[in-house]
């Protein structure tokens, strides 16, 4: 039985402040020993330089760091630049996306989608980077149907992709069908299910409207109904969660990649609450 692999994802933080606040939860976090940190990509790159140093501070302390690369922005030259720093510092792990479009941006660079990035990075870099792709359970918001998205997330996989991250979502159901339906297509690279941890309601409501990710109507009635009653909205979103990850784990899920929001304990507590083992998966 393949042991199930955990992994957490930060954003760069753009303060000093956040940077400090980022390495007080990283320290919360490493005790958990996860398989790897991943670290987000702004939109249009506006956060390259943070994701860059943030990668290279996890690096530097020992953990295993997944840099995001994003279409948007990006140039052939910039990329591979980025790729041989990567490479020079012994980062062995990326996750490869489309990314968003900023407001008013206008050209989405040399790149237009995450399968040419992959099949770029293949043809850079060889087998020295095992590389993450995004997946949609509930459909990517701008693909035209559910089967232009299955075919999409197929080209990544075919361009050269190891293994998958799905965004995050909160029906079970969605996640296996997704899993079946790509199978049926013919992927077998592991996907495992983004997980994103319930603390605030107004901002949950927020980034599901932007990413397209469906809160089921019992969900959002029981967090509207607490209001300001924040420890309510934490437990109730605690139990949820859990509950969903304890699904998808017997299920058949490889493993689960929590969307950390720069926080530890939400995640901290679901994690304990799986009694998740610690990662031992290291790529060398």
């Amino acid at each position: 039985m393949t042991a199930k692999q955990f992994s957490i994802e930060f954003f760069p933080p753009k303060t000093q402040e956040g940077i400090e606040k980022l390495r007080t939860t990283r320290r919360a976090l490493v005790a958990l020993q996860p398989a790897y940190f991943s670290v987000t990509f702004g939109a249009g790159g506006t956060t390259q330089e943070g994701t860059l140093a943030s990668v290279l501070e996890i690096r530097q302390e020992g953990h295993e760091a997944a840099p995001h690369l994003s279409c948007v922005g990006g140039s052939r030259d910039s990329i591979r630049a980025i790729l041989k720093t990567y490479q020079s510092h012994g980062i062995k792990r990326v996750v490869a996306l489309r990314g968003d479009l900023p407001s008013g941006y206008g050209a989405s660079g040399e790149f237009r989608y995450a399968n040419e990035l992959v099949e770029f990075i293949r043809a850079e870099t060889g087998d020295w980077f095992h590389i993450e792709v995004a997946a949609y359970p509930e459909m990517h918001p701008q693909a035209k149907s559910p089967q232009d998205d299955m075919q999409n997330f197929v080209r990544k996989v075919q361009a050269g992709a190891n293994a998958a991250i799905t965004q995050y979502f909160y029906n079970a159901d969605a996640y296996f069908r997704f899993v079946e339906e790509a199978q049926r297509a013919g992927v077998a690279i592991p996907i495992t299910a983004g997980i994103m941890p319930i603390t605030n309601y107004t901002q949950l409501m927020r980034f599901s409207e932007m990413c397209g990710a469906d809160i089921p109507r019992w969900i959002r009635l029981k967090l509207a109904s607490f209001g300001d009653d924040s420890a309510s909205i934490r437990a109730f979103g605690l139990d949820v969660v859990t509950q969903l990850c304890e699904r998808l784990l017997a299920g058949g899920a490889p493993g689960l990649h929590f969307y950390s929001m720069n926080q530890a304990a939400a995640t901290t507590a679901i994690w304990q609450r799986l009694n998740a083992p610690s990662s031992s998966e290291h790529l060398t």
